[in-house]
């Protein structure tokens, strides 16, 4: 079992999606856990709605600080995927666990705009994280354990714009 945490830094829109996504696509292979360096407190409905007429499960979905997973009694990390520019930047704390680290830009759904723009852009970033998610899921067991793993995962990354 392999667990991954996504940061972002309200921890609502982007990491919500991408870990219901990889959770979804792990196959129960990959646990995925997502955070923030200044969580919300709750997902924001748009990503909850998308998720839902997906057919995700919701039930567990919640904006947590990242802080839970630097916990003596956290999981110990495999990956650490950044989705938002401003995380990325930002000093993250020491996980247990190896937890190389890369960055996945996405564009901000809920700052793309009326609510109009914001189900297309969740709808866009949806899209391409599915993906994503779908193709680190489908990394060979080696691949996990090879010393070029962040760059295997890095090289997943397609970036998106609006």
């Amino acid at each position: 079992m392999h667990h991954v945490l996504i940061l972002c830094t309200g921890n609502s829109a982007r990491s919500i999606l991408a870990e219901a996504l990889l959770n979804q696509h792990g196959l129960g292979r990959i646990t995925a856990h997502s955070a923030g360096s200044q969580p919300k407190g709750q997902p924001h409905p748009l990503a909850l709605e998308m998720l839902a007429s997906k057919g995700h499960e919701l039930r567990g979905l919640r904006s947590k600080s990242w802080d839970e997973f630097s916990a003596p009694d956290a999981p110990p990390l495999d990956l650490v995927i950044t989705v938002c520019d401003s995380a990325a930047a930002e000093s993250c704390p020491i996980f247990p666990g190896r937890a190389p680290k890369v960055h996945w830009s996405f564009p901000d759904p809920p700052a793309a705009g009326d609510e109009e723009a914001q189900r297309a852009c969740f709808a866009q970033v949806y899209s391409a994280m599915s993906a994503q998610m779908q193709a680190l899921a489908a990394l060979p067991e080696a691949a996990w354990l090879a010393p070029d793993f962040s760059a295997r995962v890095q090289a997943l990354h397609q970036p998106t714009s609006l």
